[in-house]
């Protein structure tokens, strides 16, 4: 029989930080199983003062309804998961080319 343990958080990290005319937030959020795996994950880049579809999330990445996705100012689409460092990765180099975007078109 599986084990009924419950996947345990093992990061919550939210951080505020200036950018292009107002604030931006970066959300981390993971889970593991017994055996260290994630099991589940949030990720997210959110800038109200730039959108409000979506609650200001410009960016995320997640497995909240079972299969991976990428969620892009409002739309949604299905990625392949290759693992959890990978999918970090792509979300913050995502990040850095949309926080360059913006700003460098703010400083003009």
């Amino acid at each position: 029989m599986g084990s009924t343990e419950r996947p345990r958080k093992v990061i919550d990290y939210e951080t505020a930080f200036p950018c292009a005319s107002g604030y931006g937030i970066s959300r981390e959020e993971v889970w593991m199983d017994e055996e260290d795996r994630v099991v589940r994950y949030n990720l997210a880049f959110i800038v109200p003062h730039l959108t409000r579809v979506d609650n200001g999330r410009i960016l995320g990445y997640d497995n909240r309804h079972g299969h991976h996705e990428r969620h892009f100012m409002g739309k949604v689409q299905a990625v392949d998961y290759e693992g959890f460092p990978s999918i970090s990765e792509r979300f913050y180099q995502e990040v850095a080319a949309i926080r360059r975007g913006y700003e460098d078109k703010s400083v003009h």
